[in-house]
């Protein structure tokens, strides 16, 4: 387990890659390799060497929401459901996030979601906001205070294309648009995806892009660098699914998201100065399998809820610092996992 004490010298990765499967536990993994392959443990993230479980509970709640928990992840903190990334309880100051650090380095940096993008999630490592629903201001902070070189995911919600644009992004919509990008020579790129979340695998092809295209993009982009990069990885829409109990749309979400995971892994794994870290914000809906019908079949499966539990959530890792995953860890360790185990708690950031 990460001690706050630890001695451990800091040493930031050159290349970082946090993959939150929003209301991704244990369950909804077991049962999307059931589906996926007919076995248990064989999707892409179950493979990496290291495994832990995580604990979620927000500063005034054990239910945390992805706000908080997204908080703790970003910043080593616990603040109260619905915060994004400020000291709440306490002084409401602005809590500096991996992705601030990583940019302080120049690094590289980049948000990717099938959410809209100012959703929690995204919005905890971009942005400060005593109130998640603040969306506008989530856009704002993105674009003129933390400037993340890649912004992908669905559309609206606060950000829009002129918004984008004027504060220097190139601007894509669609599918044909991202995969078009010439990736050599952007390096501010604001992928507006419809107008809400970007729809379900489940719901068939459309002229927008899936979580792999996404990360492939970004990463063509972020990669573009010899100080490295970081980078969010989010399938956002697990936990929709969750949420209503829709088991067929939860397993096509959490399979195209370990592609994802996947694809990041073919990409720079290979690099001894990467860590690849994947675990969720929560878990939704309470989801229990019965029992394994084969590959390409639905298991049989039980919801207790259609909100949020209080279930630990599985953590997985690879390369640089991930021998530090292990154990029941808080998610408020994984910042100090990410940075050599060194205690980051006080690390604040005050807004411009």
């Amino acid at each position: 387990m990460v001690s706050e004490s630890s001695s451990i010298d800091t040493c930031l990765p050159k290349n970082i890659v946090i993959c939150i499967g929003d209301g991704m536990g244990f369950e909804a993994v077991k049962a999307a390799g059931y589906y996926a392959s007919g076995e248990a443990g064989t999707l892409s993230f179950e493979q990496f060497p290291y495994h832990a479980e995580i604990q979620t509970y927000a500063a005034n709640t054990p239910m945390t929401d992805s706000a908080a928990a997204a908080t703790a992840v970003a910043t080593g903190h616990k603040v109260n459901n619905g915060v994004v990334s400020m000291e709440i309880p306490g002084s409401g100051t602005p809590l500096k996030t991996l992705l601030e650090i990583c940019k302080e380095a120049n690094k590289r940096t980049g948000l990717v979601t099938t959410t809209y993008i100012t959703h929690a999630t995204p919005a905890c490592f971009g942005a400060h906001n005593s109130q998640r629903n603040n969306l506008g201001e989530i856009a704002h902070d993105y674009l003129h205070l933390t400037r993340p070189n890649v912004l992908l995911g669905g559309g609206g919600n606060g950000i829009s294309e002129n918004r984008a644009e004027s504060a220097g992004y190139t601007v894509t919509t669609n599918r044909e648009e991202l995969l078009n990008l010439d990736t050599n020579t952007e390096s501010y790129v604001s992928g507006q995806f419809g107008q809400s979340n970007i729809p379900y695998m489940f719901d068939g092809p459309n002229n927008l892009p899936h979580l792999t295209e996404m990360v492939t993009v970004a990463l063509d982009i972020l990669t573009n660098t010899e100080d490295g990069f970081f980078l969010l990885l989010e399938g956002g829409r697990i936990d929709h699914a969750g949420h209503s109990n829709d088991i067929e749309r939860q397993l096509l979400e959490t399979i195209e998201f370990a592609n994802a995971v996947q694809t990041v892994y073919a990409r720079v794994s290979d690099d001894d100065d990467t860590l690849i870290l994947v675990t969720a914000d929560h878990e939704t809906g309470g989801l229990q399998v019965q029992k394994n019908n084969g590959q390409g079949e639905i298991p049989k499966i039980t919801w207790s809820t259609g909100g949020h539990s209080v279930s630990n959530v599985p953590l997985y890792g690879c390369g640089k610092n991930a021998e530090h995953v292990e154990g029941i860890l808080n998610n408020s360790d994984i910042i100090k996992i990410v940075m050599g185990n060194e205690d980051f708690s006080g690390v604040q950031l005050s807004l411009l």
